[in-house]
């Protein structure tokens, strides 16, 4: 490879941002240009805020696009032809992509996926593999087509999911596996080592947005399950159950094998441990949780003077 690859990187949450930081310093690649979401309001102020994707661009002087709808934004439609860029490189970006812009680069648009593909396509891979239970996810290189998620497939790398991992956990993982398998994977396609692959449709389960009332606690599950659950969706949104009429969000779990006499959803025991809570199968341990107006606390010192145990 005798000159840079030029690309234009389309994407918005902090995910993507090592990758972006990567190709921007490495003296393989030349990033045109950087495309993300168009700012959103955020706290209580609702004040405008951009993406981690557009600060970066903005300090490093990129030319940069907040298109609403990219694929109804004919100005930037043409501003991007008019780059000749080799490959758009896309990860966590948020806006599907019309084939009139998928036709831009010389080769490719190759899309960063945090699953192992075919598996969880879709918006949240990494929450639904950990509320799933599953023992290894990963990332892989896609070609970019309309579909959901269903491109050629260029490279994979498999990662674990250790039993106490969270998804903040898995993000910041791969966040920081992603830049070299897009390092290789434009590479290894400008240079015509790599032969994507079609995705097998044995094994294709789609990740659906997470709804806030997929995260309100069932008791009658087990407490495997919530486990689970309290690890996929930690701070994002937060797995929480109600006492009286406030919120109570979970941060961290135990997941005991032993029962007690109490039905699901009662606690069953407080100590400096955490606050043990029946469930369908097995006593759930809350060893940190986050009451509704207050900061995150040990499960103890919340339960100490809010929770009355009945045995």
């Amino acid at each position: 490879m005798t000159q840079k690859i030029s690309l234009v990187f389309f994407g918005t949450p902090d995910i993507g941002l090592k990758s972006l930081e990567h190709l921007y310093n490495s003296d393989k690649f030349e990033v045109l240009a950087v495309v993300t979401q168009p700012d959103k309001p955020s706290g209580r102020g609702q004040k405008l805020m951009p993406s981690p994707i557009k600060i970066f661009a903005v300090e490093k002087n990129l030319p940069l696009f907040q298109p609403k709808s990219i694929r109804k934004e004919a100005d930037i439609i043409e501003a991007l032809r008019n780059l000749k860029p080799d490959f758009f490189v896309t990860f966590a970006f948020g806006q599907i992509l019309s084939q009139e812009v998928l036709d831009i680069p010389k080769y490719e648009t190759i899309n960063l996926h945090v699953s192992l593909l075919p598996k969880y396509r879709g918006a949240n891979p990494i929450q639904r593999a950990i509320i799933n239970g599953d023992k290894e996810t990963g990332i892989c290189t896609m070609i970019t087509e309309l579909g959901l998620d269903c491109g050629d497939i260029c490279m994979k790398e498999p990662i674990e999911i250790t039993p106490n991992m969270n998804c903040v956990e898995l993000f910041e993982i791969c966040a920081s596996h992603s830049p070299v398998l897009l390092e290789q994977t434009l590479i290894g396609i400008a240079e015509g080592t790599i032969k994507p692959e079609k995705q097998c449709e044995d094994g294709v389960c789609f990740a659906d947005k997470l709804k806030k009332e997929e995260c309100k606690i069932d008791w009658t599950k087990s407490a495997q399950e919530i486990h689970n659950l309290v690890r996929g969706v930690y701070k994002c949104p937060g797995a929480f159950f109600m006492f009286g009429d406030k919120i109570i969000k979970v941060m961290e779990t135990e997941p005991l094998t032993e029962n007690s006499n109490m039905h699901a959803g009662e606690f069953a025991n407080i100590s400096k441990l955490g606050v043990d809570v029946q469930t369908g199968d097995g006593i759930l341990r809350l060893k940190k949780i986050k009451p509704e107006g207050k900061g995150e606390m040990p499960a103890f010192d919340w339960a100490n003077g809010s929770v009355k145990l009945h045995k």
